[in-house]
């Protein structure tokens, strides 16, 4: 059986965004947008800005 891969849509990021600023662990993030934790971790690096996710600057790395 194949495993099943999801892509983050733009409304996940927005989602990462919002509970990052709000003190959400990866963890929690992972289980909200239905990815593994380490694809939350590659993202929360690709979306790093001045120190912050941002879903914008993410989305315009793709």
């Amino acid at each position: 059986m194949r495993k099943v891969y999801k892509r983050l849509t733009f409304k996940d990021r927005q989602t990462i965004e919002r509970m990052s600023r709000n003190g959400a662990t990866p963890k929690e993030l992972a289980a909200a947008t239905g990815v593994h934790l380490a694809t939350v971790y590659r993202e929360l690096q690709r979306g790093d800005e001045n120190g912050k996710y941002s879903a914008e600057a993410a989305q315009r790395t793709i």
